[in-house]
């Protein structure tokens, strides 16, 4: 039994070590996350500017292709300072150009979003409405808010399978990468960083298992954002700016175009 005694000591040293530098670090993350609420604030309140018109009706006659936005804050376009620089009316002038018609925006993305609000968002729609192709961007707060990226995959996957049930060609922005906001303090911004890439790989499998296009925003966007952080954020360095709303439209912009080319192709006699 003595013999035993010095390890046994020494065990619950090192157990209790560790549970003291995980509550350290839980209090360090709590503050930090405090310290970043501050700095980021609500400088643009919590009201995207509406874009939702047709655009581009006299350069392209025709009848409208419909888009359909859904999603969190970055869907809604909140941080552009005019209604043409959202990412709705970003991607809508986009498709016009490229196809040569006009393109009717709707967007019932929501500031604050989660991932479980998509389904609402669908069901807000009138009865009768049916998009040309539904753009998704969400995934920020559920980091933000700490729901498990499995939780949230799922729930994606299950409004991606519905409208594509409905016929309805759908392309995902996954996950920004929160490591690239620099009001976010160290460790708290290594720690958000990874968890996004965590759920932009869950996302991307739900996604594509749910008959969806995946457009990976981390690795198309992420590093001109990283690098330019000035120009590509808005005033509370936390949404895009207009440029950056601009870049995010350019990332999406092709694979919404084919999804539009397969989904005309498969309606063709």
């Amino acid at each position: 039994m003595s013999a035993r005694r010095p390890l046994t000591v020494t065990a619950a040293s090192s157990i209790a070590v560790l549970s003291a530098a995980a509550v350290g670090l839980r209090a360090l993350l709590t503050r930090q996350a405090a310290i970043a609420r501050r700095r980021i604030g609500k400088p643009l309140g919590e009201d995207a500017l509406d874009a939702d018109r047709v655009w581009r009706r006299k350069k392209h006659p025709g009848e409208p292709v419909e888009l359909l936005l859904l999603g969190d804050s970055i869907a809604a376009g909140l941080g552009a300072g005019h209604r043409r620089d959202t990412l709705g009316a970003r991607l809508a002038k986009g498709i016009a150009r490229q196809a040569g018609r006009p393109v009717r925006l709707r967007t019932v993305a929501v500031v604050g979003s989660e991932t479980s609000a998509l389904a609402g968002q669908i069901a807000a729609l009138p009865v009768k409405y049916r998009a040309d192709a539904a753009v998704i961007v969400v995934g920020g707060n559920d980091v933000t808010h700490r729901i498990p990226a499995s939780r949230s995959a799922e729930q994606l996957e299950e409004v991606v399978r519905a409208l594509r049930d409905d016929g309805i060609p759908v392309v995902v922005g996954t996950c920004p990468d929160l490591g690239t906001l620099r009001a976010i303090p160290q460790p708290l911004r290594a720690l958000a960083a990874r968890s996004s890439r965590q759920l932009a790989a869950a996302q991307a499998t739900a996604v594509h298992r749910a008959g969806g296009r995946v457009v990976a925003l981390s690795r198309a966007v992420g590093p001109v954002f990283a690098e330019h952080p000035d120009e590509m954020f808005s005033v509370d360095r936390f949404h895009p700016s207009a440029l950056g709303y601009r870049r995010t439209a350019e990332a999406l912009l092709p694979a919404v175009l084919a999804a539009l080319e397969a989904a005309a192709g498969s309606d063709a006699p």
